[in-house]
Protein backbone atom coordinates (compact mmCIF):
# COMPACT_ATOMS: atom_id res chain seq x y z
CA UNK A 1 0.00 0.00 0.00
CA UNK A 2 2.94 2.24 -0.26
CA UNK A 3 2.16 3.50 -3.74
CA UNK A 4 -1.12 4.12 -2.92
CA UNK A 5 -0.10 6.45 0.39
CA UNK A 6 1.96 8.26 -1.69
CA UNK A 7 -0.50 9.11 -4.35
CA UNK A 8 -3.01 9.81 -1.90
CA UNK A 9 -0.95 12.44 0.11
CA UNK A 10 0.40 13.68 -3.40
CA UNK A 11 -2.85 14.56 -4.63
CA UNK A 12 -4.35 15.65 -1.20
CA UNK A 13 -1.22 18.27 -1.20
CA UNK A 14 -2.13 19.45 -4.56
CA UNK A 15 -5.95 19.90 -3.36
CA UNK A 16 -5.16 21.88 -0.01
CA UNK A 17 -2.73 23.95 -2.30
CA UNK A 18 -5.79 24.74 -4.47
CA UNK A 19 -7.96 25.54 -1.21
CA UNK A 20 -5.22 27.96 0.11
CA UNK A 21 -4.24 29.40 -3.21
CA UNK A 22 -7.88 30.37 -4.40
CA UNK A 23 -7.89 31.66 -1.43
CA UNK A 24 -5.43 33.80 -1.10
CA UNK A 25 -6.06 35.60 -4.38
CA UNK A 26 -9.81 36.14 -4.03
CA UNK A 27 -10.49 39.54 -2.71
CA UNK A 28 -12.45 39.49 0.29
CA UNK A 29 -15.79 41.31 -1.03
CA UNK A 30 -19.09 40.14 -2.25
CA UNK A 31 -19.11 36.64 -3.22
CA UNK A 32 -15.14 36.34 -2.60
CA UNK A 33 -16.20 36.21 0.93
CA UNK A 34 -17.76 33.43 0.95
CA UNK A 35 -15.12 32.00 -1.22
CA UNK A 36 -12.60 32.19 1.37
CA UNK A 37 -14.88 31.47 3.95
CA UNK A 38 -15.63 28.08 2.62
CA UNK A 39 -11.58 27.48 2.36
CA UNK A 40 -10.47 29.38 5.60
CA UNK A 41 -13.05 27.53 7.64
CA UNK A 42 -13.32 24.27 5.89
CA UNK A 43 -9.95 23.05 5.98
CA UNK A 44 -9.42 23.64 9.88
CA UNK A 45 -13.16 22.18 10.95
CA UNK A 46 -12.24 19.20 8.89
CA UNK A 47 -9.05 19.05 10.75
CA UNK A 48 -10.41 18.90 14.01
CA UNK A 49 -13.37 17.00 13.29
CA UNK A 50 -12.01 13.75 11.35
CA UNK A 51 -15.40 11.47 12.02
CA UNK A 52 -17.43 14.15 10.05
CA UNK A 53 -14.51 15.47 7.95
CA UNK A 54 -16.40 14.25 4.43
CA UNK A 55 -19.53 16.01 5.34
CA UNK A 56 -17.70 19.11 6.75
CA UNK A 57 -15.63 19.11 3.31
CA UNK A 58 -18.59 18.74 1.16
CA UNK A 59 -20.44 21.47 3.46
CA UNK A 60 -17.11 23.88 2.08
CA UNK A 61 -17.41 22.17 -1.46
CA UNK A 62 -21.12 23.73 -1.31
CA UNK A 63 -20.62 27.28 -0.19
CA UNK A 64 -17.71 27.41 -2.69
CA UNK A 65 -20.16 26.44 -5.43
CA UNK A 66 -22.97 29.03 -4.68
CA UNK A 67 -20.72 31.51 -6.23
CA UNK A 68 -18.86 29.61 -9.02
CA UNK A 69 -19.49 32.13 -11.22
CA UNK A 70 -18.90 35.16 -9.32
CA UNK A 71 -15.33 34.94 -8.74
CA UNK A 72 -12.48 33.76 -9.65
CA UNK A 73 -10.81 31.12 -8.38
CA UNK A 74 -13.82 29.52 -6.83
CA UNK A 75 -14.00 26.47 -8.88
CA UNK A 76 -10.71 25.16 -8.23
CA UNK A 77 -12.01 25.44 -4.39
CA UNK A 78 -14.62 23.79 -5.41
CA UNK A 79 -12.93 21.24 -6.87
CA UNK A 80 -10.58 20.51 -4.07
CA UNK A 81 -13.42 20.28 -1.43
CA UNK A 82 -15.26 17.67 -3.54
CA UNK A 83 -11.86 15.40 -4.14
CA UNK A 84 -11.37 15.73 -0.56
CA UNK A 85 -14.56 14.48 0.64
CA UNK A 86 -14.97 12.31 -1.73
CA UNK A 87 -11.76 10.70 -1.33
CA UNK A 88 -11.51 10.99 2.24
CA UNK A 89 -13.40 8.44 4.43
CA UNK A 90 -14.21 5.07 2.35
CA UNK A 91 -17.14 4.73 5.12
CA UNK A 92 -19.20 7.55 3.23
CA UNK A 93 -20.44 6.99 0.43
CA UNK A 94 -19.17 8.67 -2.54
CA UNK A 95 -21.91 10.88 -3.18
CA UNK A 96 -21.79 13.37 -0.67
CA UNK A 97 -19.08 15.44 -1.68
CA UNK A 98 -20.85 15.64 -5.64
CA UNK A 99 -24.00 15.72 -3.62
CA UNK A 100 -22.67 19.24 -1.42
CA UNK A 101 -21.03 21.05 -5.13
CA UNK A 102 -24.17 20.05 -7.09
CA UNK A 103 -26.36 21.55 -4.79
CA UNK A 104 -24.26 24.26 -3.96
CA UNK A 105 -24.15 25.35 -8.09
CA UNK A 106 -28.20 24.70 -7.63
CA UNK A 107 -28.53 27.71 -5.18
CA UNK A 108 -25.88 29.64 -7.01
CA UNK A 109 -28.98 29.28 -9.83
CA UNK A 110 -31.78 30.51 -7.71
CA UNK A 111 -29.77 33.55 -6.75
CA UNK A 112 -28.08 34.74 -9.98
CA UNK A 113 -31.00 33.35 -12.27
CA UNK A 114 -28.49 31.89 -14.57
CA UNK A 115 -28.30 28.33 -15.31
CA UNK A 116 -24.61 28.73 -15.77
CA UNK A 117 -23.90 28.11 -12.24
CA UNK A 118 -25.24 24.83 -11.55
CA UNK A 119 -23.90 24.02 -15.30
CA UNK A 120 -20.41 25.01 -14.12
CA UNK A 121 -20.17 23.86 -10.61
CA UNK A 122 -21.63 20.33 -12.14
CA UNK A 123 -18.71 20.39 -13.96
CA UNK A 124 -15.93 20.73 -11.61
CA UNK A 125 -17.69 18.76 -9.07
CA UNK A 126 -17.38 15.70 -11.10
CA UNK A 127 -13.88 16.43 -12.11
CA UNK A 128 -12.77 16.45 -8.45
CA UNK A 129 -15.62 13.55 -7.31
CA UNK A 130 -14.65 11.10 -9.96
CA UNK A 131 -10.84 11.74 -9.80
CA UNK A 132 -11.87 10.72 -6.04
CA UNK A 133 -13.76 7.34 -6.73
CA UNK A 134 -11.02 6.31 -9.42
CA UNK A 135 -8.33 7.11 -6.56
CA UNK A 136 -10.28 4.63 -4.50
CA UNK A 137 -11.03 2.20 -6.59
CA UNK A 138 -7.34 1.99 -7.11
CA UNK A 139 -6.70 1.88 -3.50
CA UNK A 140 -9.35 -0.61 -3.14
CA UNK A 141 -7.87 -2.74 -6.30
CA UNK A 142 -4.83 -2.86 -4.83
CA UNK A 143 -5.54 -3.85 -1.68
CA UNK A 144 -7.56 -6.88 -2.98
CA UNK A 145 -4.55 -7.68 -5.04
CA UNK A 146 -2.25 -7.69 -2.31
CA UNK A 147 -4.92 -9.93 -0.25
CA UNK A 148 -5.00 -12.41 -3.13
CA UNK A 149 -1.59 -13.17 -3.17
CA UNK A 150 -1.55 -13.40 0.50
CA UNK A 151 -4.13 -15.65 0.39
CA UNK A 152 -2.70 -17.91 -3.13
CA UNK A 153 0.98 -18.10 -0.36
CA UNK A 154 -1.44 -19.24 2.64
CA UNK A 155 -3.43 -21.72 -0.03
CA UNK A 156 -0.14 -22.90 -1.34
CA UNK A 157 1.42 -23.55 1.89
CA UNK A 158 -1.81 -25.50 3.20
CA UNK A 159 -1.80 -27.90 0.27
CA UNK A 160 1.48 -28.53 0.90
CA UNK A 161 0.59 -29.33 4.41
CA UNK A 162 -2.44 -31.23 3.51
CA UNK A 163 0.59 -33.29 0.97
CA UNK A 164 3.12 -33.69 3.79
CA UNK A 165 0.15 -35.15 5.91
CA UNK A 166 -1.03 -37.56 3.41
CA UNK A 167 2.90 -38.46 2.72
CA UNK A 168 3.63 -38.91 6.75
CA UNK A 169 0.88 -41.36 7.47
CA UNK A 170 1.46 -43.40 4.41
CA UNK A 171 4.89 -43.76 5.57
CA UNK A 172 4.54 -44.39 9.24
CA UNK A 173 1.40 -46.16 9.09
CA UNK A 174 2.79 -48.74 5.99
CA UNK A 175 6.21 -49.50 8.01
CA UNK A 176 5.00 -49.22 11.59
CA UNK A 177 1.97 -52.19 10.30
CA UNK A 178 4.13 -54.03 8.45
CA UNK A 179 6.81 -54.46 11.52
CA UNK A 180 4.16 -55.13 13.64
CA UNK A 181 2.80 -57.84 11.30
CA UNK A 182 6.54 -59.17 10.87
CA UNK A 183 7.36 -59.24 14.93
CA UNK A 184 3.67 -61.17 15.42
CA UNK A 185 4.88 -63.78 12.83
CA UNK A 186 8.27 -64.00 13.78
CA UNK A 187 7.02 -64.36 17.30
CA UNK A 188 4.13 -67.09 16.26
CA UNK A 189 6.54 -68.87 13.31
CA UNK A 190 9.48 -70.64 12.79
CA UNK A 191 12.35 -68.09 11.57
CA UNK A 192 12.80 -65.11 13.73
CA UNK A 193 15.44 -64.44 12.39
CA UNK A 194 13.46 -64.28 9.07
CA UNK A 195 11.06 -61.44 10.36
CA UNK A 196 14.01 -59.51 12.04
CA UNK A 197 15.35 -58.64 8.76
CA UNK A 198 12.38 -57.75 7.15
CA UNK A 199 11.59 -55.56 10.07
CA UNK A 200 15.00 -54.22 9.79
CA UNK A 201 14.25 -53.58 6.17
CA UNK A 202 11.02 -51.77 6.83
CA UNK A 203 12.60 -49.13 9.86
CA UNK A 204 15.60 -48.79 7.47
CA UNK A 205 13.34 -47.15 4.64
CA UNK A 206 10.64 -45.44 7.07
CA UNK A 207 13.90 -43.41 7.98
CA UNK A 208 14.59 -42.90 4.64
CA UNK A 209 11.09 -41.52 3.52
CA UNK A 210 10.91 -39.54 7.08
CA UNK A 211 14.33 -38.21 6.72
CA UNK A 212 12.82 -36.61 3.28
CA UNK A 213 9.54 -35.51 4.91
CA UNK A 214 11.93 -33.81 7.65
CA UNK A 215 14.01 -32.40 5.14
CA UNK A 216 11.15 -30.70 3.57
CA UNK A 217 9.42 -29.20 5.89
CA UNK A 218 12.92 -27.03 6.82
CA UNK A 219 12.54 -26.05 3.11
CA UNK A 220 8.84 -25.43 3.05
CA UNK A 221 8.78 -23.79 -0.72
CA UNK A 222 10.16 -26.66 -2.09
CA UNK A 223 7.77 -29.00 -3.66
CA UNK A 224 6.46 -31.87 -1.68
CA UNK A 225 8.86 -34.92 -1.05
CA UNK A 226 7.97 -37.38 -3.79
CA UNK A 227 11.11 -40.17 -3.12
CA UNK A 228 12.11 -42.75 -5.68
CA UNK A 229 9.28 -43.28 -8.15
CA UNK A 230 7.43 -46.88 -7.31
CA UNK A 231 6.56 -49.36 -9.99
CA UNK A 232 2.87 -50.76 -9.68
CA UNK A 233 4.64 -54.16 -9.85
CA UNK A 234 5.75 -53.64 -6.38
CA UNK A 235 2.02 -53.77 -5.17
CA UNK A 236 2.44 -57.45 -5.09
CA UNK A 237 6.00 -57.59 -4.22
CA UNK A 238 6.52 -55.22 -1.36
CA UNK A 239 3.11 -54.11 -0.43
CA UNK A 240 1.40 -57.15 0.11
CA UNK A 241 4.51 -59.01 2.09
CA UNK A 242 3.41 -57.99 5.25
CA UNK A 243 0.69 -59.41 4.93
CA UNK A 244 1.51 -62.80 3.50
CA UNK A 245 3.88 -62.98 6.57
CA UNK A 246 0.79 -62.76 8.83
CA UNK A 247 -0.89 -65.67 7.16
CA UNK A 248 -3.08 -63.43 5.07
CA UNK A 249 -3.42 -64.75 1.48
CA UNK A 250 -3.09 -61.79 -0.85
CA UNK A 251 -3.80 -62.24 -4.61
CA UNK A 252 -2.66 -59.17 -7.21
CA UNK A 253 -3.78 -59.00 -10.76
CA UNK A 254 -2.25 -55.96 -12.64
CA UNK A 255 -3.21 -55.44 -16.14
CA UNK A 256 -0.79 -56.09 -19.46
CA UNK A 257 0.13 -53.14 -21.12
CA UNK A 258 -0.70 -50.67 -18.61
CA UNK A 259 0.95 -46.84 -19.80
CA UNK A 260 0.43 -44.09 -17.08
CA UNK A 261 2.13 -40.96 -15.93
CA UNK A 262 4.68 -41.16 -13.06
CA UNK A 263 2.00 -38.81 -11.03
CA UNK A 264 -0.86 -41.46 -11.73
CA UNK A 265 1.47 -44.60 -10.78
CA UNK A 266 2.91 -42.90 -7.49
CA UNK A 267 -0.97 -41.73 -6.46
CA UNK A 268 -2.08 -45.82 -7.36
CA UNK A 269 0.33 -47.21 -5.64
CA UNK A 270 -0.29 -45.07 -2.31
CA UNK A 271 -3.54 -45.92 -2.71
CA UNK A 272 -2.52 -49.50 -2.47
CA UNK A 273 -0.26 -48.94 0.25
CA UNK A 274 -2.53 -47.10 2.70
CA UNK A 275 -5.45 -49.64 1.73
CA UNK A 276 -3.48 -52.87 2.42
CA UNK A 277 -2.23 -51.23 5.58
CA UNK A 278 -6.17 -50.79 6.32
CA UNK A 279 -6.70 -54.53 6.07
CA UNK A 280 -3.81 -56.04 7.84
CA UNK A 281 -5.04 -53.49 10.70
CA UNK A 282 -8.68 -53.50 10.73
CA UNK A 283 -10.17 -56.48 8.69
CA UNK A 284 -8.64 -59.67 10.13
CA UNK A 285 -9.09 -60.88 6.64
CA UNK A 286 -8.20 -64.40 5.17
CA UNK A 287 -7.96 -63.63 1.36
CA UNK A 288 -7.31 -59.87 -0.12
CA UNK A 289 -8.01 -59.38 -3.99
CA UNK A 290 -5.94 -56.08 -5.49
CA UNK A 291 -7.06 -55.30 -9.29
CA UNK A 292 -5.94 -52.84 -11.45
CA UNK A 293 -7.18 -52.70 -15.01
CA UNK A 294 -8.29 -49.68 -17.28
CA UNK A 295 -11.07 -49.01 -19.19
CA UNK A 296 -11.33 -46.47 -21.66
CA UNK A 297 -10.01 -43.37 -20.32
CA UNK A 298 -10.24 -44.28 -16.21
CA UNK A 299 -7.91 -46.68 -14.55
CA UNK A 300 -9.49 -48.60 -11.89
CA UNK A 301 -8.04 -50.08 -8.84
CA UNK A 302 -10.05 -52.47 -6.71
CA UNK A 303 -9.36 -53.75 -3.19
CA UNK A 304 -11.22 -56.64 -1.83
CA UNK A 305 -11.02 -58.61 1.35
CA UNK A 306 -13.25 -61.30 2.82
CA UNK A 307 -12.69 -59.55 6.52
CA UNK A 308 -14.86 -57.73 9.06
CA UNK A 309 -15.82 -55.35 6.25
CA UNK A 310 -16.00 -51.47 6.56
CA UNK A 311 -17.15 -49.65 9.75
CA UNK A 312 -20.57 -48.28 10.43
CA UNK A 313 -19.07 -45.16 11.35
CA UNK A 314 -16.50 -43.52 9.68
CA UNK A 315 -14.01 -42.64 12.24
CA UNK A 316 -11.62 -39.36 12.03
CA UNK A 317 -9.03 -41.27 10.87
CA UNK A 318 -6.98 -39.96 7.82
CA UNK A 319 -6.39 -43.26 5.79
CA UNK A 320 -9.77 -43.13 4.07
CA UNK A 321 -9.46 -38.87 3.83
CA UNK A 322 -5.91 -39.62 2.22
CA UNK A 323 -7.18 -41.87 -0.44
CA UNK A 324 -10.12 -39.72 -1.32
CA UNK A 325 -7.87 -36.79 -1.62
CA UNK A 326 -5.47 -38.30 -4.34
CA UNK A 327 -8.08 -39.67 -5.94
CA UNK A 328 -10.16 -36.63 -5.79
CA UNK A 329 -6.65 -34.01 -7.23
CA UNK A 330 -6.76 -36.15 -10.51
CA UNK A 331 -10.12 -35.29 -10.95
CA UNK A 332 -11.35 -39.18 -9.54
CA UNK A 333 -13.21 -40.90 -6.80
CA UNK A 334 -12.58 -43.48 -4.12
CA UNK A 335 -15.20 -45.41 -2.30
CA UNK A 336 -15.11 -47.66 0.94
CA UNK A 337 -18.44 -49.55 0.71
CA UNK A 338 -19.39 -53.52 1.91
CA UNK A 339 -18.62 -56.56 -0.53
CA UNK A 340 -20.65 -58.65 -1.79
CA UNK A 341 -20.15 -61.98 0.32
CA UNK A 342 -18.41 -59.98 3.33
CA UNK A 343 -16.10 -58.11 3.84
CA UNK A 344 -15.02 -54.65 2.02
CA UNK A 345 -14.33 -53.42 -1.07
CA UNK A 346 -12.05 -50.09 -2.07
CA UNK A 347 -13.17 -48.61 -5.10
CA UNK A 348 -10.66 -46.02 -7.42
CA UNK A 349 -11.26 -44.44 -10.53
CA UNK A 350 -9.34 -41.98 -11.98
CA UNK A 351 -9.37 -40.42 -15.59
CA UNK A 352 -6.07 -40.60 -17.35
CA UNK A 353 -5.40 -39.69 -20.96
CA UNK A 354 -6.63 -41.42 -23.89
CA UNK A 355 -5.28 -44.24 -25.48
Amino acid sequence: MFGALTSRRLLYVVAVALVLVGAAVTPVVGAGFYVQLAGALTLPLAYWLPRHRAVVLAAGGALAAAFVVQTDWAGATVLALVFLSTAEDPRWPPWVGVAGGVLGGGVGTLMTGSTYAIQAAFVVTVLGGGGAVLLRVWERSTQLRRETEVLRGQTAWLETRTALARELHDVVGHHVTAMVVQAEAGRLGDAPHVALARIAESGRTALHELDSLVVHLRRPGDDAPSGPLPRLADIDTVLAVPLRASGTQVHVRLAEGLVLSDDVVRTLYRIAQEGLTNVARHARAGHVWVELDRHGDHVALEIRDDGLGPPSTVSGGSGLLGIRERALAHGGRAELTARHGGGALLDVSIPVLPR
